[in-house]
């Protein structure tokens, strides 16, 4: 290898425990980083599943007084943050323990921004604006996709715009994630189904990105692998924790890539979809994927030619296009065995929305480390597509 394969590159994670039970531990570790009120973040459906309830245990346990506030939905939305911080204030906490899947814990991090810095979560959107590190922050995710216990990005919606507004700053990564497989044992079938291909396409995204580097591809490459033969067996047996475990594994190992060498066009182009319609983040991702891979293939044939082998596809003595047809059937087989292959016109968006949609795109920071650079006329022909 020449030594401009090796370009400089910096690699941000937060301390992680991966394993069965690593839940109960989150008592033990607010009290090391001098917790004494907790405000808990969670949503309706993981405090119906009993997952916050065990965690408050574990905090009562370790002496520590807490707040509840399950008030997150589905995209968690700027004024959910506003009201969020307003309790952890109100209520003198001095740390955060988020608990579900990507929507408490970017929820938990924009509450954690606006404690810190005040102001409004929409003046932080964008890369590095975050100024003041937030309080400490302890992730146990309950599903296997989001990865937002171990990024540096924070995804929140904003109502205003019909939009989801990007944060991304080393400030905002958790101070440790308790990655327990256990938890995604509530998911539902279509929850299982979605929240794994946002994190398929995490490892895509991150290993064609032109921010890649040899560490997050060895990341990237093993997350799309395991994703690809296990999702369908974790589906088809939801209780069996050994695919539970390894579809979390590759939801740790897609976050630690994408948070490191960002993302592309699918998260630029499913931000506006998600902050339009409200619809499933991972869904919205998903219908985008094989249409962004038949964009991006000419400029990376070389890398989805791997992605194309970790995905359990033969080829040798392939031509591109034969990669590039292989690959697309394959994603599309994935989809709609999965469950999750629609046309966008099912989540409510018509031609006329295409225009907004595409200079949204346009303008999300995702977009930046994509490896073709699209014009707005290339991204309304992929909405077009999708419909």
């Amino acid at each position: 290898m020449a030594p401009n394969d090796f370009p400089l590159r910096k690699f941000v994670a937060p301390e992680f425990i991966f394993g069965m039970d690593a839940r109960t531990l989150a008592g033990r570790y607010a009290k090391n980083f001098g917790g004494r009120k907790v405000l808990v973040v969670t949503d309706p459906g993981v405090r119906d599943a009993g997952w916050s309830s065990q965690v408050i245990a574990s905090l009562e346990e370790s002496g520590l007084e807490h707040v509840l506030f399950d008030g997150v939905t589905s995209n968690p939305k700027a004024e959910e943050v506003s009201t969020g911080a307003a309790l952890y204030r109100k209520e003198g906490c001095n740390a955060i323990v988020a608990v579900g899947g990507g929507s408490p814990m970017d929820c938990a991090k924009g509450i954690g921004i606006v404690s810190a810095n005040r102001g409004e979560i929409v003046e932080f959107e964008g890369v590095d604006r975050v100024e003041q590190s937030i309080p400490p922050l302890i992730c146990i995710p309950t599903t296997a996709g989001s990865a937002a216990d171990v990024s540096q990005f924070a995804i929140i919606t904003d109502s205003a715009r019909q939009t989801k507004i990007a944060i991304i700053s080393k400030m905002i990564v958790p101070d440790v994630a308790l990655i327990d497989p256990v938890t995604t044992t509530s998911l539902s079938r279509e929850l299982t189904s979605q929240t794994a291909l946002d994190a398929l396409c995490h490892g895509i995204e991150a290993y064609v990105s032109t921010a890649h580097s040899a560490i997050t591809d060895l990341f990237a490459l093993q997350s799309i692998r395991t994703i690809s033969s296990n999702l369908l067996p974790t589906i088809e047996t939801p209780d069996d924790l050994g695919f539970r475990g390894r579809m979390m594994l590759a939801s740790l190992e897609a976050g630690l890539a994408f948070s490191n060498a960002s993302l592309g066009l699918i998260h630029a182009m499913a931000h506006g979809l998600g902050g339009m319609q409200d619809a499933p983040h991972g869904e919205c991702n998903a219908l985008l994927l094989p249409l962004v891979i038949d964009f991006n293939f000419p400029a990376e044939p070389e890398r989805y030619t791997r992605i194309a082998g970790a995905m359990g596809i033969s080829t040798i003595g392939m031509s591109p296009d034969d990669v590039l047809a292989a690959l697309h059937s394959r994603i599309a087989c994935l989809l709609k065995e999965s469950g999750v292959a629609r046309p966008l016109s099912l989540l409510g968006i018509s031609r006329s929305d295409i225009p907004a949609l595409a200079l949204k795109a346009l303008n999300d920071p995702c977009i930046f480390t994509n490896p073709r650079q699209p014009s707005r006329e290339d991204i309304e022909a992929i909405y077009e597509r999708a419909l």
